[in-house]
């Protein structure tokens, strides 16, 4: 696929859908399934985007200068999605990972609620830039997670962490994992990656003394 830039997109879905190359540029509020099965090339959003942005997404990178809707990153497996400000309910359900291919979301604000719902793999980190007094995300965050990680920015852990999430104080193996990606949100939106990096994190992994079942009806 060959670069090119995309100027008038109000509402259509799909674009960029299964593209494996090239660079395409957004610059209106985009449909739908943006990236959808993306496979390698890049996606800038200059402003917010819809619901279900790289669906299924298998590499690449999508950046969006903005907020992104419900959704985002469903069952991604690679590639990496950078979020300027908030994400919808259910960001990164169901995302997963195998072998070298570790998808990745960074969300620069807060998150709704669901987030990492099943999350079989792959990193979630939650920023929470101008949420510092709060916890950065909604209710059930982690539900059925059973792999993956998801970092918090915060000192403030969400009430209702499920049964199936573990949460422990981000060390210093954890904040060498996470600052590739604090780096490059940096370089994407211009924030201070000093006063990120020197933040207090919290990491949410799979309990594995309690695995999740039966959490919505009996099997």
């Amino acid at each position: 696929m060959q670069a090119q830039q995309t100027e008038f997109a109000i509402g259509q879905r799909y674009i960029g859908a299964g593209a494996g190359r090239g660079e395409i540029a957004v610059h209106q509020v985009p449909g739908n399934a943006l990236g959808a099965y993306l496979d390698g090339a890049s996606i800038q959003v200059y402003c917010n985007a819809q619901d279900a942005t790289g669906d299924t997404m298998n590499d690449g990178e999508i950046v969006i200068h903005g907020s992104s809707g419900d959704a985002t990153g469903y069952a991604m497996r690679g590639g990496a999605i950078y979020i300027e400000r908030d994400a919808g309910y259910r960001c990164g359900i169901h995302m997963k990972e195998y072998g070298a291919k570790v998808p990745s979301i960074v969300i620069g604000g807060r998150c709704g609620s669901f987030l990492g719902e099943y999350q079989a793999g792959g990193v979630i980190l939650v920023l929470g830039i101008g949420w510092e007094d709060r916890p950065p995300v909604g209710n059930f965050c982690g539900t059925g997670m059973h792999g993956g990680r998801i970092y918090l920015r915060t000192t403030h852990l969400p009430p209702d962490l499920p049964a199936q999430v573990a949460a422990s104080e981000a060390g210093e193996e954890d904040l060498r994992r996470i600052e590739p990606l604090v780096n490059a949100y940096c370089a994407h939106f211009g924030a201070d990656k000093g006063s990120l990096l020197a933040s207090h994190y919290y990491v949410l992994t799979p309990n594995t003394s309690n695995p999740y079942k039966q959490l919505y009806v009996n099997n």
